[in-house]
């Protein structure tokens, strides 16, 4: 398969695996027309302040001697919690609006609004409650349900560790806001069309 786009009148020789996955990242990240800056940057760093949490679980679990059962739970844990939040990406992006080509039976149709307006405001306030509770309660020095937190929590383990954890895990306390922020952003944009 050759490109005939060549200058000289010369077949361009196929893109390569590098130029595919360029291509491949602008397309899913490109935001769609009228989309503001401010929400692209909002759904932009919502991956971004998962990544710490994500990438902290992982030494964490292997370095302290964990079952295999708990560390590809903790694995899959991390690529699942970026793969989710990578979602908040879809609001700004064409394949938030326009079903993408590998879904059968949907590919190029208009995405409803609703569909994604309706579960991403649900996941926002969630994350957001999740998470405000989770740190009101890990400030306290107890766990959610109220009862004191283990002498193995990484909060209870001296400074150097709280501080790590604190590096790591705060930065979810924006994901619900930002992710709210974006939907808001969406859905004034799909409204005016």
């Amino acid at each position: 398969m050759t490109d005939k786009h060549s200058s000289d009148g010369i077949a361009a020789p196929p893109p390569s695996r590098a130029g595919q996955l360029q291509a491949t990242w602008r397309t899913a990240h490109t935001p769609v027309a009228g989309v503001p800056r401010w929400a692209r940057i909002a759904a932009y760093a919502v991956p971004f302040v998962v990544l710490p949490s994500s990438l902290w679980r992982l030494p964490a679990t292997f370095l302290h001697g964990s079952g295999p059962g708990v560390k590809v739970y903790v694995v899959c844990l991390s690529i699942v919690a970026e793969l989710v939040a990578f979602t908040a990406v879809g609001l700004v992006a064409p394949w938030g609006e326009r079903f993408p080509r590998w879904v059968p039976w949907l590919r190029g149709r208009s995405v409803p609004p609703l569909v994604v307006i309706i579960p991403a405001t649900a996941a926002a306030t969630v994350l957001t409650v999740l998470w405000t509770t989770a740190f009101v309660a890990i400030f306290r020095g107890v766990t959610v349900g109220g009862t004191p937190a283990r002498s193995d929590f990484p909060t209870q383990q001296g400074v150097g560790s709280a501080t790590v954890f604190y590096i790591c895990y705060l930065p979810l306390l924006l994901w619900g806001p930002l992710l709210a922020v974006v939907t808001y952003a969406y859905q004034r944009r799909r409204r005016q069309r």
